[in-house]
């Protein structure tokens, strides 16, 4: 077991709901084998779901320092919960001064928002709303970055512009990352550019048209998802 001495309340609700059966299923899941990208992490046990409730139970009256204290822990469970609760923050700021205290306090802390659970399900509700209408050269700073979370969160954060029908960055920023090495990145990209295809599906297809045949394989398969099995196909044979 954990011990708790010392530790805030939202952190003492999280280890209540530890499970020491999960914790090896969730490593392998998350990948932190030696020389895997989730190399090291430290696991509770705790599914996404109880984190997201600990974070909504607690965001209103967790401090910034105690945020700080959670975004720095060693298990991943707690980096989470203390993500989830910046989303709330940010959701629920009264005015751009809050709002951009916790946009520069997710930029400050990407170090440790270093797997892709902990990239998918917070930059896109912070970072996105926040440079929707403001100058994006940060996210292309991340996206031209070594660092593969700071890119998978470039990439990610156009979620927010993609659902509300603005696609020119996502694809700028998909043409930095589109032969990168790892298989993450390859995920992501392929992710968002599927997004588009879903609202948009003739963009999609002029953006393929010249890419298709020396994009990741993966990056393929994840952006023509939406197509039919007979234009998948042709995709994948190399035949458009």
């Amino acid at each position: 077991m954990v011990h708790n001495a010392g530790r805030n309340e939202i952190e003492k609700a999280m280890y209540a709901l530890q499970n020491e059966e999960q914790v090896p299923v969730l490593m392998r899941f998350f990948k932190t084998g030696k020389g895997q990208y989730g190399e090291g992490d430290k696991f509770l046990g705790i599914k996404v779901p109880y984190t997201r409730n600990v974070a909504k139970q607690y965001w209103k009256l967790c401090t910034q320092a105690q945020v700080e204290d959670m975004i720095t822990s060693p298990y991943h469970e707690i980096r989470l919960c203390a993500l989830l609760i910046v989303v709330q923050k940010y959701r629920h700021a009264t005015d751009d001064e809050e709002r951009k205290m916790w946009v520069d306090f997710y930029l400050t802390h990407t170090a440790y928002i270093n797997n892709w659970d902990l990239v998918d399900l917070s930059c896109y509700e912070i970072l996105g709303p926040w440079y929707s209408s403001r100058d994006k050269q940060v996210l292309y700073n991340m996206a031209r970055t070594g660092h593969m979370w700071e890119q998978r969160i470039a990439m990610v954060s156009t979620m927010n512009w993609v659902r509300s029908g603005k696609y020119e960055d996502c694809l700028r920023i998909a043409d930095i990352l589109l032969h990168h090495e790892h298989d993450l990145i390859h995920k992501a990209v392929g992710w968002l550019l599927r997004e588009v295809g879903k609202r948009n599906e003739p963009l999609l297809k002029d953006y393929l048209r010249t890419r298709y045949s020396s994009m990741p394989r993966t990056t393929l398969r994840y952006a023509i998802e939406k197509f039919s099995p007979e234009e998948r196909a042709k995709y994948l044979k190399g035949q458009i």
